[in-house]
């Protein structure tokens, strides 16, 4: 098994019409809920991904609730580094991409000011955590030197830490799919969308 295997065998995979957090669809859903449910099989991973971050002079490691902020806080303790989370709030958007944003709790915001911050994830697929963690840090006075994530999907992680000039690091980065709503081949195939993470608003009854 490559590293890819390692970390997916740790989670459920489906393949179908999804509803992403970013607000892209995609044909491919992860249960991450289940990857630190045997914490022994996520060490080494983690390890490796410590190894990975250790020499780009982090002061500080941040990971976006929920199960990014478990990684990162095994990252942070086997670097021996200060740790804090970033909360999922909703934000109105034009685009209607990215309607979910990070911010850093008010007891923690000054524990980042000025520092050499690494982002840690647990999986990257459009980066909606990622980006919303890295705007705050910046509103917080930090310093975002590195992302890192176990697994990355596609290319939009990539793409956004050029952009950024920050350094990414990850275990391993395998092909994805990702669509604006308006391209999407499913939903022009009549595929329906699953929403299963409950992202779509309720409408009154």
């Amino acid at each position: 098994m490559n590293v890819a295997d390692d970390v997916l065998a740790l989670l459920n995979t489906r393949r179908g019409h999804f509803l992403l957090e970013s607000g892209h669809h995609g044909d491919l859903w992860l249960d991450l809920e289940l990857l630190c449910h045997k914490p022994r099989l996520l060490e080494p991973l983690i390890v490796e991904l410590a190894k990975r971050l250790s020499d780009l002079q982090i002061e500080h490691i941040c990971g976006p609730m929920v199960e990014g902020a478990f990684v990162g806080l095994m990252v942070a303790s086997t670097l021996g580094m200060p740790f804090s989370y970033s909360e999922r709030y909703q934000q109105r958007t034009d685009s209607g991409l990215f309607p979910i944003g990070y911010r850093i709790p008010k007891a923690l915001r000054a524990s980042v000011c000025q520092k050499r911050v690494a982002i840690v994830n647990d999986v990257i697929n459009a980066g909606s955590a990622v980006r919303g963690t890295l705007e705050d840090l910046e509103k917080c006075g930090a310093q975002v030197v590195a992302i890192g994530s176990l697994l990355v999907l596609g290319t939009a992680a990539e793409e956004f830490a050029w952009e950024k000039r920050v350094t990414l690091k990850s275990l391993a980065t395998v092909p994805n799919n990702l669509w604006t709503e308006s391209v999407c081949p499913l939903c022009g195939s009549g595929v329906p969308l699953e929403d299963v993470a409950g992202l779509r608003p309720r409408t009154a009854e």
